[in-house]
């Protein structure tokens, strides 16, 4: 059966050995190292060194990658027009837009329907609907083998009431993810008069050349493409940063403006004009306080959390940090920085304050330990959570770092240090994109000092899905070239990576565990029976 029919191609109780060979059995489907947005860019080969030795260039650098890829949206003006067109014709009609994604764009899709739902009349609120792989829970910690699962997005569409006549619009940064892709082929062949979107980052020519599935939605004729193309990230394969958010632009600008073009200028003038060195302080005192064993609080509110979620929340898999601890775990590793609503009494509250209504867990019975409503809640950031937190991690200190929309400025603040940006009259989308700019920035740049990723390569990358165990694959490979280490083969790789995973905690770095353990055996090879 192929991949795409199958749930995971991974069976409980395989030894290392064995799961390695399922993957490698697959894996070209998975192998997107000739992809841009997989390349390691050329402005931050020194990133690492930068983010503790001269922050001031560092974030300088970054600041420009992301102005020069939000222009990527002028070239596609016309066809967000058309994105626009269709969204007007579908809610004009009394039907839905539905948003899809995995991950980060899962997030952005999410982000979407909170911005929509801050502007729309009461009738109207519910005509936008956002979703990613494992249902709202997946904001904060991703459902396992859900994003290699097609057939698990066509079921969450069905669950969601998707009917003819609805619009779907989804979006991959790659272009190849297989949820993603499963969502946009059901509703073109199940709504065949509102063609579906898909949105993409990188060049149709390498997405043809290298991934059949990605090759299926372009050859398909039902299916309306966007291509927001920007070349490598910043730190290499890291699509959290300027892929996900040229595309949560692109789509925003057909959602919620009437004058498109206006609102492109917009985003990229407050971008270019707004002032990002004052980063530094915060960067410098954010990683200190976890170098001495504290914990940070990101205090907002309604108007802001859903993309202060995302940054805290994405440092997870990016950077292999626990997740939120979730208040039904037994015992939890700490979070170290973790989102707070203090104007909330409840989990339940909460969440309703982030997405503006009620959340929507995943019933299945299969998944309801890790998608369910419990599950869910137990990720619980209301005020309350302060305090349990401190009982259950009483040897590390709290801290509250404040980020408040106060109307004519965004206002940080940590410690000591106070800080207001000013964004009168910014649309809320152009303040969004702002802050998702600051964040990504500061926590990237923070991670850099903690020595979660060499030069731009994401060493910490934590391998949850087959995409990302070929990137971890092809990360130690890399390192252990720098290192002059050229003997063992990408199969050589998987086998060693293969057998970290059962070795190493889930905080623990699976691609600097395997490539000492390569080294190791390169520096002290086992002599042949003569």
């Amino acid at each position: 059966m192929p991949l795409s029919k199958q749930p995971s191609i991974f069976t409980e109780g395989q030894s290392p050995e064995e799961a390695a060979r399922a993957f490698l059995a697959v894996a070209k489907q998975f192998q997107l190292e000739t992809l841009p947005t997989e390349q390691r860019h050329p402005k931050t080969t020194s990133l690492s060194e930068l983010s503790k030795n001269d922050l001031p260039k560092a974030i300088s650098i970054l600041k420009g990658i992301d102005v020069e890829a939000l222009g990527v949206l002028e070239r596609q003006m016309d066809r967000i027009l058309q994105l626009r067109r269709a969204i007007t014709d579908t809610v004009s009609s009394g039907r839905r837009v539905f948003l899809c994604g995995c991950g980060a764009t899962g997030r952005l899709s999410l982000t979407l329907e909170v911005l929509w739902r801050q502007r729309a009349s009461p009738q109207l609120s519910d005509s936008v609907v956002g979703f990613m792989a494992g249902g709202d829970v997946a904001l904060i910690s991703a459902v396992e083998s859900f994003e290699d699962a097609p057939q698990f997005a066509v079921r969450q569409l069905k669950d969601l009431g998707f009917q003819k006549g609805d619009l779907l619009i989804c979006s991959s940064e790659g272009g190849e993810t297989p949820f993603v892709i499963g969502a946009v082929e059901h509703a073109a062949a199940y709504s065949t008069w509102r063609r579906p979107f898909f949105l993409y980052c990188n060049p149709d020519s390498a997405l043809r050349n290298r991934v059949e599935r990605s090759k299926r939605v372009l050859d398909d004729g039902r299916i309306e493409k966007i291509n927001l193309s920007v070349g490598p990230m910043a730190i290499s394969g890291s699509t959290r940063m300027q892929a996900s958010t040229v595309l949560l632009g692109a789509i925003g600008i057909a959602l919620l403006f009437d004058d498109p073009d206006a609102a492109r200028r917009e985003i990229i003038e407050l971008a270019g004009d707004s002032d990002f060195q004052f980063l530094a302080k915060y960067i410098e005192t954010e990683s200190s306080i976890y170098d001495n064993s504290g914990l940070v609080y990101y205090d907002t509110s309604e108007t802001l959390g859903i993309s202060v979620l995302t940054d805290t929340t994405e440092r997870s898999p990016t950077f292999s940090l626990a997740p939120f601890d979730n208040s039904n775990d037994p015992n939890p590793q700490p979070s170290l920085a973790y989102l707070l609503f203090s104007n909330a009494d409840s989990s339940e509250s909460a969440w309703s304050k982030l997405l503006l209504r009620q959340p929507r867990a995943l019933d299945w019975r299969a998944h309801l330990e890790k998608a369910g409503l419990t599950r869910l809640l137990g990720f619980d950031f209301s005020r309350g959570i302060i305090e349990r937190r401190q009982k259950r991690f009483p040897n590390l200190s709290q801290h509250i770092f404040r980020i408040v929309d106060e109307g004519d400025s965004l206002f940080f603040s940590l410690g000591n240090l106070d800080h207001r940006s000013r964004w009168e009259g910014a649309s809320p989308l152009a303040r969004h994109i702002l802050l998702k700019l600051l964040l990504n920035i500061h926590s990237t740049l923070v991670m850099g000092r903690l020595g979660r990723y060499e030069g731009n390569v994401m060493t910490w990358v934590r391998a949850s899905n087959l995409k990302l165990i070929d990137r971890a694959i092809r990360y130690a490979t890399t390192i252990l070239e720098d290192r002059g280490i050229t003997r063992f083969t990408y199969a050589d790789v998987a086998f060693e990576l293969f057998r970290q995973m059962k070795r190493i905690g889930p905080t623990e770095s699976i691609v600097l565990s395997t490539v000492n353990s390569l080294k190791a055996a390169a520096d002290n090879p086992i002599p042949s029976d003569s």
